[in-house]
């Protein structure tokens, strides 16, 4: 069918470049670059012999869009596949406009100096790229993607219209580490370290870190406490939905994580204001990364399940109705096929659906766009086929 340009070689883009080579039919030809191309040349290694699928490996510094050019002019990929850091997006796509190739990511960009995510610097690319007759498709992980398809789905099968939606996820799973976080460090202490927001009655409603508190008991994990955070598939959700009245985000934190959390917080740990140290500049947050558990490193050493979802509640044929999809993934079994727990393997996933989505043309549409503007059925039928299968839940118990 045709060739990919993965950009990372992370723990998430090794589930994505698993699953690609498993889906040979489409992705005949792969190059996998990165900073490090040993990496590259590492899961090369590895995966020849048991995929159809052509693969190369190339080194590229993904702040440099010139090397992005020059890579990608090489390769003359059908679509590139960001799996490099969110501060890298725009360079990417600068690279994607200026060759007239598709581009896929799965997180929003933000600033490296800035501890500030939202869609609004690549929304901005909306008119170059339909001018340049390729499709953008941002956010194709679980939470925003999976997610934002979910709600796709229920507006199309399920509502006349959608009110609520309350995002829930649940990591049920267990490294044995007193701290460490299940994927990239830097960026995984930004989001949940930053103020929350949900969106209500056509405005942000801003609140303190981990202000909002709430329990449920998560099918197939059990009770857990979960937090409302700020999260970016609200922003889009919230202009693409009709009739939507409130969107919340909830994804659940342990104890040990919390109170760790707030001790380096409290002694500048988490900062990324740069600070002299024996006569270098260091940025707080990125040495503490340096220091922490390798995300690709803990899918051994991980037990239990992840549990991630929306309940919807709106109104079909005039009644109100309320509805629940969500998707359990066992840490366990996510390691015995693709060798990453479940947190790097929901986003994986999704990220080589949605590659397929714009390289098959199922998805694609000239311009920038997210996940919930495409007809949601040939993804939600990927879902099930390529490992995360989906649940529903009619009744289920809503979120106060």
């Amino acid at each position: 069918m045709g060739k990919v340009l993965i950009i990372g070689c992370g723990g998430v883009a090794s589930v994505a470049i698993h699953k690609c080579c498993q889906n040979s039919e489409v992705f005949e030809e792969m190059c996998i670059a990165s900073r490090t191309k040993s990496k590259c040349d590492a899961l090369k290694e590895k995966l020849e012999g048991t995929t159809k699928t052509k693969i190369t490996t190339a080194q590229v510094d993904a702040n440099n869009v010139d090397e992005l050019i020059a890579l990608i002019n090489e390769v003359k990929p059908d679509v590139v596949l960001n799996l490099a850091l969110p501060y890298q997006d725009l360079t990417i796509m600068d690279a994607c406009l200026a060759t007239k190739t598709h581009y896929v990511d799965t997180a929003n960009y933000e600033p490296e100096d800035t501890a500030k995510f939202e869609y609004s610097w690549q929304w901005a690319y909306r008119e170059r790229f339909e001018q340049a007759g390729i499709t953008a498709l941002l956010g194709s992980g679980f939470d925003p993607g999976v997610t934002s398809v979910f709600s796709a789905y229920a507006l199309k099968h399920e509502f006349d219209e959608i009110n609520y939606i309350d995002i829930l996820d649940c990591n049920g799973g267990d490294h044995g580490y007193p701290f460490a976080t299940n994927f990239n460090p830097e960026i995984n202490i930004r989001e949940v370290s930053a103020k929350g927001s949900y969106w209500e009655d056509g405005h942000w409603v801003e609140t303190e870190p981990m202000e909002i508190k709430r329990e449920y008991n998560f099918d197939g994990v059990g009770q857990k406490d979960m937090y409302l955070l700020h999260h970016e598939e609200i922003e889009s959700l919230a202009l693409n939905i009709p009739g939507i009245k409130r969107i919340r985000f909830f994804m659940t934190f342990g104890q040990s994580y919390l109170t760790h959390l707030k001790c380096l917080e409290n002694v500048g740990m988490t900062s990324i204001e740069p600070i002299m140290y024996e006569g270098k500049e260091i940025i707080p947050l990125q040495f503490l990364k340096a220091v922490l558990p390798d995300p690709s490193s803990l899918g051994p050493r991980t037990k239990g399940k992840t549990n991630i979802g929306c309940i919807f509640r709106g109104k079909k044929d005039g009644k109100d109705k309320t509805y629940y999809l969500y998707n359990i993934c066992d840490h366990e079994e996510c390691y015995k096929e693709v060798g990453s727990q479940a947190v790097a393997y929901t986003t994986g996933v999704p990220a080589m659906i949605g590659a397929m989505m714009v390289m098959t043309g199922k998805w694609n549409k000239p311009g920038v766009h997210n996940m919930e503007e495409f007809d949601p059925d040939p993804f939600m039928d990927a879902l099930n086929k390529w490992g995360l299968p989906w649940k529903e839940d009619r009744d289920p118990v809503l979120v106060d």
